[in-house]
């Protein structure tokens, strides 16, 4: 039925498009044309001529324009020519009677000249209104709708179905949302909140007994690709309810009133359809906080005005519930966040471990897998992954086994999945030097026994010095033994120290720096900062904080609320902090200068190693076992 309507729509709007075209045509070309047919301009020269000749049958004089139009023969062969008189002309009216001509003088009539000018002129806007009247009569009643033809409140001018009075928000049945709560892992605490409003969903009347209400709306945070918008969509499965879908950028269109309309359209749809579940995709777009600055956006805040009412106003007995997902919530409007509107906010963080081993597993299962694919030690691997960066690994992982020509999906598929996601694809036009070769490979080595000696919680599982598409030349990965959720201050100096291993095996063996370390510094420099500024772990300010966390969900960083002279001590505590990490990576190389280069070479010769390779080579027992910082 949808794309029925859809095709009427066009056919419709195509319609009224060639309608304009030819009314346009026909103002341009044909009037003037059958005003003007078959006259022909002449000379007032060749008029005198004809008189001579007295081949003129019929002369008019026009007294408003001076215009001379005659005509000459009869029957078929009659001709009709204009021309201008020519002033003062006293022997023309005498010439004309020896000719025998026909003589007339004709006064215009101004009514029927006005009668033809609005004709001309405003037939196309009255075919034009009449069209899309017509348009929108037909529209309304494919689509079933009661709305009037013309919406001149507040959305402005709109033509039914789909025209700027209507919300555009794609309505889907809940059971043809095609996912439900077995369709996500990785987020059982989420699912577990909104396994609830799937049950007043379902069963609104055993909440109304007790007098308890459902919540109206609920907010999902978190990072993208963690499944905001697929847990909304399963809410819809698994209570099998409408399910109406809207972008927040939808509401916000450059006719002021438009975004009102649309949330009003909304709403009132939601009500008739109820119970039901309304969507809306990055809220922030038309949630941010209101102000008075001169850059604040009327349309926005009107729009922003009007959820806000709708959401007070609607019967929540009948089970409309607005589900919202942002990735900045400290932009929202405080009025937005209120209960009575949006009562829950549920996180959707980064999966854990097990949870990103579950994600894994729920992807391979539409994939044909090989037996025994540990996806434990894929999980370990990928730290930071979120659920769509994981589907993404185990779709590049069938990818790879197709180009191999293999039916089925290896464990070692998914380890190059995991690299080609983190690092991108192996670059094959870059070719280094056998200088640039070993740099690289005293770089990544360095790296890597830097990690290994320390007594932190994740081991090396892969060196590589094979260039990649991000621009990396190399790469250490490194994996975790365990799912930890703090971090101390003595981990974190660690983890500086590990990034300055590159650069301090550089110096030690080549006496100079390269600009290989690039991203190591930066990362180095940003949790060196996050240490003074945000976590209390400095030696000068103690247990205060220095800033303010922006779009933590986006990576947004730390703003500095402190002064000139209290942002300058902050710089060159973090420089401390960096210089002491540098200066344990160098100290931990010299003591492990046999292993660097034994490990350095194989890694040269093989350009990947593997974690277990590493170590094996690492502890060997040859008389240069590894030595391990004291205490």
């Amino acid at each position: 039925m949808e794309m029925n309507n859809d095709k009427k729509r066009r056919s419709m709007i195509m319609y009224l498009i060639i309608a304009i075209i030819a009314l346009v045509t026909l103002r341009s070309y044909l009037v003037p044309g059958i005003m003007e047919t078959q006259i022909h301009d002449v000379s007032y020269t060749q008029f005198l001529k004809d008189i001579d000749d007295k081949s003129i049958e019929k002369v008019t004089y026009d007294t408003s324009t001076g215009e001379i139009t005659y005509t000459t023969g009869s029957g078929t062969d009659t001709k009709e020519f204009r021309t201008v008189a020519w002033p003062n002309d006293e022997e023309l009216v005498s010439k004309l009677e020896n000719s025998g001509a026909d003589m007339t003088a004709e006064i215009p009539d101004s009514s029927a000249n006005m009668w033809l000018y609005l004709l001309i002129n405003f037939l196309p806007l009255i075919v034009l209104f009449g069209g899309a009247w017509l348009l929108n009569r037909r529209l309304t009643k494919a689509m079933g709708d009661d709305a009037p033809s013309m919406n001149f409140g507040g959305g402005g001018f709109g033509l039914g179905g789909g025209g700027l009075g209507r919300s555009g928000a794609k309505e889907v049945k809940g059971e043809d949302t095609g996912v439900t709560f077995k369709d996500v892992a990785g987020q059982d605490e989420a699912k577990e909140s909104l396994e609830e409003i799937v049950n007043f969903l379902e069963h609104p009347d055993k909440y109304a007994a007790i007098g308890a209400r459902c919540p109206r709306g609920a907010l999902l945070v978190g990072p993208p690709g963690t499944g905001k918008t697929l847990l909304a969509k399963a809410v819809a499965g698994e209570a099998e309810v409408p399910f109406f879908s809207i972008s927040g950028s939808e509401f916000v269109e450059m006719f002021v009133g438009r975004g009102a309309a649309k949330v009003r359209d909304l709403f009132k749809q939601a009500k008739e359809k109820a119970p039901c579940i309304v969507f809306i995709d990055e809220i922030d777009t038309v949630g941010k906080k209101r102000d008075t600055s001169i850059n604040s956006n009327d349309e926005r805040e009107q729009t922003l005005n009007q959820l806000l009412a709708e959401m007070d106003g609607f019967d929540n007995h009948k089970g409309i519930v607005v589900l919202a997902a942002t990735n900045r919530p400290e932009s929202l409007d405080p009025a937005l966040l209120r209960p009575g509107r949006f009562d829950r906010r549920i996180p959707v963080e980064l999966p854990d471990l097990s949870g990103r081993e579950a994600i894994l597993k729920l992807h391979a299962n539409d994939v044909k897998m090989e037996p025994g694919v540990d996806f434990g030690a894929v999980a370990r691997q990928t730290p930071g992954a979120s659920g769509a960066d994981l589907a993404n690994m185990i779709n590049e992982a069938a990818l790879r086994a197709v180009r191999m020509g293999r039916s089925r999906v290896s464990q070692t598929d998914i380890e190059e999945s995991v690299d080609t996601v983190i690092a991108g694809e192996k670059k094959k036009s870059t070719v280094l030097s056998e200088h640039e070769k070993e740099v690289v490979a005293y770089h990544e080595t360095g790296h890597a026994i830097v990690a290994a000696v320390q007594d932190g919680r994740m081991p090396v599982s892969k060196i590589t010095i094979v260039p990649r598409t991000s621009g990396a030349l190399g790469f250490t990965m490194q994996a975790e033994e365990d799912e930890h959720y703090l971090t101390t201050r003595e981990e974190y100096k660690q983890r500086i120290a590990v990034l300055c291993g590159g650069r301090a095996a550089e110096e030690l063996i080549f006496g100079h720096m390269t600009s290989g370390a690039a991203n190591d510094i930066e990362k180095a420099t940003k949790i060196a900062r996050a240490m003074v500024e945000q976590l209390g772990m400095s030696d000068t300010f103690g247990m205060m904080a220095l800033g303010q966390t922006r779009n933590k969900y986006l990576g947004g960083g730390t703003e500095l609320t402190v002064s000139e002279g209290t942002a300058q001590q902050v710089d060159r505590e973090v420089q401390q902090l960096v210089e002491e990490g540098h200066q344990t990576a160098l100290k931990t190389l010299r003591d492990n200068r046999f292993k660097l280069h034994e490990i350095a070479h194989y890694l040269q010769k093989k350009e990947t190693i593997t974690g277990e390779e590493f170590m094996r080579i690492l502890t060997r027992d040859d008389g240069f076992a590894p030595k391990m910082p004291q205490a």
